[in-house]
């Protein structure tokens, strides 16, 4: 009956309006009930009896009434299961973000962004209808049918025996079909989120696309995929269909029983003409909740193919944060890697790829430490293992003699301006992706910050300055204002220690000397740790680390390391070809 125990449990802080749905459901249901014998009352006393409007206006005025508070009762219910459910999305979007920034961008760079966010929005909205519609008239269609039964049977036996014995076919025939429905739902579902990643991954690289002149194969692809859903949605149809025919029929012909029983038995006499229209008029209502099970028992599962999805990623465990150890200031001590491991799995030991293998080295306060190393050695590791994104397989880093686990992370990355070599900007204004840093920084402290970064000039030249919107990923500047803008941030931010993923290439004379010179101006009186991709700023880093394959080779300083004739003077040898090669 698609009844998941974990989208039941989510039910538990909305037990109250889920009360006043069914209640005031049931309420509906009462009357529909007294409605049904006022209308009974009044044709049989007005067609046999031959009663004035007078003599029926109570009658009238009664069904007027019960007419108006029915109408009221079932908007109470679907407001009450519509505000029930709101609540009941807004608290799982909550939770499902909040465990997603939880896991970290080590995860979500494993996932397909498209479906990704279709999963967070579309399957989430997919819930509204089983929290609104299925749960309750679960419920309802327990409940009315009963009540009618009860109230019928003291009335016409034979009547409330056949409803009895006809009532539970429905829903059989419900489960029975709706179960070949379920696996095709499922299927529809994960053709959607396929295809939503599949379009989000073609509109971000539409420009690659077009230069290699492969949009129009995308074109193809995205219409395949088209077809292959609309496929998947016309199976599910066609047995939301059948479903639909087979529930119609079966109450249909159930009612057509009734009806002819009772007119045989009063046209020989054995019955009363207001209790056989009474019973007759309530006939196909006694079977309408049924009927609205069936129909929405496929809105139950589409909900249901989506929490699937929704409590697969909440199922994933979040890195352990830890404890509520007071952290020490950052100058009290160095920062240390004890013979870290870190491997990246997705589950599967076939798949699992050691990044780090057994790495040691130290930061002292103060100190500018570069890593350096060949693509793939595990540098971008060791920064997520300093930002607190991922956590060590085995062995340990240390903060001040504390284990960096014990320090909560968000306090830990309090105290960390990170600036990436890629940086990410909102489609905000200038002056908001600045403040990123420190949300409630000044207007005259972002400025500073810009003026630090070397960007309040062309912030400046901007259409609405610090206010003009920079477009989804900054699209509106340039690689080096981009940059600019990071380093804002950091300024901005004013943190002990610095982590950046170094990135001066591809950028003309001028722009990278500014940015040099930012770079210098942040690491001033900071510890800094740094992914170093420029020799200027390697023989300028207090202490080398070079990685290989996930091992430290080397270590020291420039000079040390430049006279050893190991890995770190291939690397030199290599960066001057690379530049000569520039040059030329």
């Amino acid at each position: 009956m698609n009844l998941d125990k974990r989208l039941l449990h989510l039910l538990r802080g909305e037990r109250a309006a889920l009360a006043i749905t069914v209640s005031l459901g049931l309420a509906a249901g009462i009357l529909l009930v007294l409605q049904a014998y006022f209308l009974s009352q009044t044709v049989s006393r007005v067609f046999l009896d031959g009663a004035s409007l007078h003599a029926v206006r109570g009658l009238l005025v009664g069904l007027l009434i019960v007419g108006i508070a029915r109408a009221g009762m079932l908007w109470g219910s679907e407001t009450a299961a519509a505000t029930s459910a709101a609540h009941i999305k807004t608290a799982l979007r909550e939770r499902l973000f909040a465990h997603l920034i939880a896991l970290g961008p080590a995860h979500t760079r494993r996932e397909h962004t498209g479906e990704l966010a279709h999963t967070v929005v579309g399957g989430i909205d997919e819930l509204d209808a089983y929290f609104s519609q299925y749960i309750p008239q679960l419920a309802l269609a327990a409940l009315i049918p009963l009540t009618m039964l009860i109230l019928i049977a003291p009335i016409d036996l034979l009547s409330g025996i056949v409803l009895l014995v006809t009532a539970p076919l429905i829903p059989f025939f419900m489960i029975l079909i709706g179960s070949m429905a379920d696996t095709l739902t499922r299927r529809q579902f994960t053709q959607l989120s396929r295809l939503g990643a599949h379009f989000l991954d073609v509109l971000q690289g539409l420009t690659t696309l077009k230069l290699f002149g492969r949009s129009r194969e995308q074109s193809q692809t995205i219409a395949r995929i088209s077809d292959q859903f609309r496929d998947a949605t016309m199976n599910v149809l066609r047995v939301a269909f059948v479903s639909a025919l087979a529930l119609e029929m079966l109450s249909t012909l159930s009612t057509a029983i009734i009806a002819v029983e009772i007119g045989l038995r009063l046209l020989y006499g054995h019955m009363q003409f207001e209790d056989a229209f009474f019973v007759l008029i309530l006939a196909p209502e006694f079977y309408l909740p049924l009927r609205l099970l069936g129909t929405r028992f496929h809105a139950g599962m589409s909900g249901a193919a989506a929490a699937a999805r929704l409590f697969d990623i909440l199922a994933i465990p979040a890195p352990e944060t830890a404890s509520t150890r007071v952290m020490q200031p950052m100058t009290d001590g160095d920062i240390r890697f004890e013979n870290v491991f870190y491997v990246y799995s997705d589950g599967n030991h076939a798949s699992e790829r050691p990044a780090l293998n057994g790495v040691s080295f130290t930061i002292t306060p103060g100190q500018k430490v570069a890593l350096v190393g060949l693509s793939g050695s595990g540098k971008s590791t060791v920064i997520q293992l300093m930002q607190r994104f991922i956590e060590p397989s085995a062995g340990h880093i240390t903060v001040s003699g504390q284990p960096l686990h014990d320090i909560p992370a968000d306090a830990w990355r309090d105290r960390i301006a990170w600036v990436p070599q890629r940086p990410y900007l909102f489609n905000a204004s200038v002056a908001d992706n600045i403040r990123l840093g420190r949300p409630d920084a000044l207007l005259d402290a972002v400025i500073h910050a810009a003026q630090q970064a070397h960007a309040d000039a062309f912030i400046r030249d901007l259409p609405a300055g610090y206010d003009t919107r920079i477009g989804e990923r900054g699209a509106r500047l340039s690689g080096g204002q981009a940059q600019r803008l990071a380093l804002a941030r950091a300024f901005l931010r004013n943190a002990p220690l610095l982590i950046m993923d170094e990135a001066t290439a591809n950028l003309d004379p001028h722009t990278e000397q500014l940015i040099q010179a930012s770079i210098r101006a942040l690491m001033h009186n900071r510890t800094a740790l740094i992914v170093a991709h420029r020799l200027n700023t390697v023989q300028d880093a207090d202490h080398i680390v070079v990685l290989d394959r996930g091992r430290v080779t080397a270590a020291g300083t420039h000079a040390v390391l430049a006279a050893s004739g190991g890995p770190y003077t291939r690397l030199i040898t290599a960066h001057s070809r690379r530049v000569d090669s520039a040059h030329d």
